[in-house]
């Protein structure tokens, strides 16, 4: 039986699999200011903008799908188009406060990236709105796919079962997206955050 243990717990975070510790220490060191990109369990975007401070990180706006309610939307938050709205609020907002000309890198913690995916969507969106955010083009998804048309496709080749079973929180006709994600992102552009 040992007398003596070397064995060390682990920071709580890092059990639980929710912090990275050695990415967020080469974001730290970096100095930049970050996008941070999470889903909730129910699939909607949270996006803010971090800045490391002495005591730790400091938000300096954040947005969600709940705010679009504010401009109209009317469609599901926790889809492809929404990401892409929430990511918009989120560049004018920083834009307006900082001036948007420092660069600021992309977080998406934990989550495995997937191209096209509503990540990149948020991203896109953060570009659009005005942030200079770094990375490639490549990972944003198509503009039909922004616009929500694969929504409107898909939506008009169900039974009428399954379109009252899939599209309960929309509140319009989900063949109807994206002219009506066209109508939203134009007032986010108008009005601002």
């Amino acid at each position: 039986m040992a007398s003596k243990t070397t064995y060390r717990v682990k920071f709580r975070r890092r059990r639980e699999l929710k912090t990275d510790y050695n990415k967020r220490l080469k974001f730290i060191k970096s100095g930049l200011v970050r996008l941070v990109v999470r889903k909730n369990n129910k699939g909607t975007i949270i996006a803010q903008i971090v800045k490391y401070g002495g005591g730790g990180d400091v938000v300096l706006s954040q947005a969600t799908a709940t705010q679009l309610k504010d401009y109209g939307w009317k469609g599901g938050s926790a889809n492809l188009p929404a990401a892409y709205l929430v990511g918009l609020i989120i560049g004018k907002k920083a834009k307006e406060k900082a001036g948007g000309g420092e660069e600021i890198i992309l977080d998406i913690g934990r989550q495995h990236p997937s191209h096209g995916g509503k990540l990149f969507a948020t991203l896109k969106g953060a570009v659009d709105g005005g942030l200079n955010v770094l990375g490639s083009e490549e990972a944003h998804p198509s503009e039909k796919r922004i616009r929500g048309e694969h929504i409107a496709s898909y939506y008009s080749g169900l039974s009428e079962d399954d379109k009252k079973r899939f599209f309960t929180k929309y509140e319009m006709n989900p063949e109807e997206l994206p002219s009506h994600f066209d109508s939203v992102r134009k007032k986010i552009l108008e009005e601002g955050a």
